[in-house]
């Protein structure tokens, strides 16, 4: 893409599969803002196209940086030169995050897929560094890719591990990380079974001894009543429960979690580990985690973050500080930057 007359020959195939941009698509333009287009038949015609500009970008407020990988990827072919700081960096609201140097018709047209790749990521993995930090030396495990559209699960499950999450279920995420993908059973294998307990029996029969047994316990049964239940029949095997209680029932307490850890540790059971998921906030899980509660799965907190809003700016033409009112011409240095391309 490199103007408005090659939107002409945008072909959309009728047997297309999912509304997302690929690969192809995104690295040759498709996505980006149509004034983008506009601005570079503009500059083509005042022969301004090759100007060398300096561009900025910066966020509206403070976060944890992600995305960068996938803008190097981007212009990795473009004859340009690029400064970011590293992913997983805090970083402040106006810090200059990424610079850019070479002539604008070489990344102007990208100026929307980066922003919001770095948007999105940024946003995610803010979320993750939020309940990082409620959950303290516990760990928790990110599976929010239910609440997004599956072409971004995997770019919204990896900016959560660069956050801080402990792992991830999404398979591709995972991979994408070198790491794992984590998880259990779903109540969809109970209800089909129609009995937790057996489940648990055959789940512990076909995995791996070194694999950590963690079963689900609110499907059919008071929830302390089933985990002793599983407990009995596992032994040392179980590692732990999870807690997953519905809203509609109320959710999980920490009053539950206090019942349950006293009533394993009575049976004898004080190995067994006590997990929760559904709804969790920083909130609930430091009131849940001083309740007893081990580890803490989270979604919806991390997959429904807002992007933290990013902008480019360009800082400098042809070596000359240059700026729009309101902002300081020139460039903003950041000890932090360092060259990627």
């Amino acid at each position: 893409m490199k103007g408005l007359k090659d939107i002409e020959n945008i072909v959309i195939e009728k047997k297309r599969l999912l509304h997302s941009a690929n690969h192809e698509e995104i690295v040759s333009g498709l996505t980006t803002d149509v004034y983008f287009l506009r601005t570079m038949d503009i500059l083509q015609y005042m022969g301004l196209e090759n100007q060398i500009v300096t561009a900025e970008i910066f966020a509206r407020k403070s976060g944890v940086f992600a995305g960068i990988e996938e803008v190097k990827n981007i212009l990795q072919d473009k004859n340009i030169e690029m400064w970011a700081i590293n992913e997983g960096e805090i970083f402040q609201s106006k810090e200059t995050l990424v610079r850019i140097k070479g002539s604008y018709k070489e990344f102007g047209i990208f100026e929307t897929a980066i922003l919001g790749a770095l948007a999105s990521s940024s946003g995610w993995a803010t979320a993750a560094k939020n309940v990082k930090v409620a959950c303290g030396e516990k760990t928790f495990l990110c599976f929010g890719a239910r609440h997004v559209h599956p072409a971004v699960s995997s770019v919204m499950e990896r900016a959560a591990l660069i956050g801080g999450a402990t792992g991830a279920s999404c398979v591709l995420a995972a991979k994408l990380m070198n790491i794992e993908p984590s998880g259990t059973l779903p109540h969809a294998a109970m209800l089909i079974a129609g009995d937790t307990l057996k489940i648990a029996r055959a789940y512990d029969e076909v995995m791996p001894d070194q694999h950590k047994r963690i079963v689900l316990v609110d499907t059919f049964k008071d929830e302390v009543e089933e985990s002793l239940r599983i407990a009995e029949e596992l032994g040392s095997k179980l590692y732990g429960i999870r807690l997953d209680t519905p809203s509609e029932r109320g959710g999980v307490t920490s009053y539950l979690v206090m019942e349950l850890r006293a009533k394993l540790d009575i049976n004898g059971f004080g190995h067994v580990k006590i997990f929760v998921s559904g709804g969790l906030t920083p909130e609930k899980i430091r009131e849940l985690s001083e309740a007893g509660a081990d580890s803490f799965g989270v979604g919806s907190y991390i997959s429904g973050a807002p992007a933290i809003d990013m902008t480019m700016d360009i800082k400098e033409v042809a070596g000359n500080p240059v700026a729009k009112r309101g902002r300081i011409p020139g460039l903003i240095n950041n000890e932090k930057l360092h060259k990627i391309i």
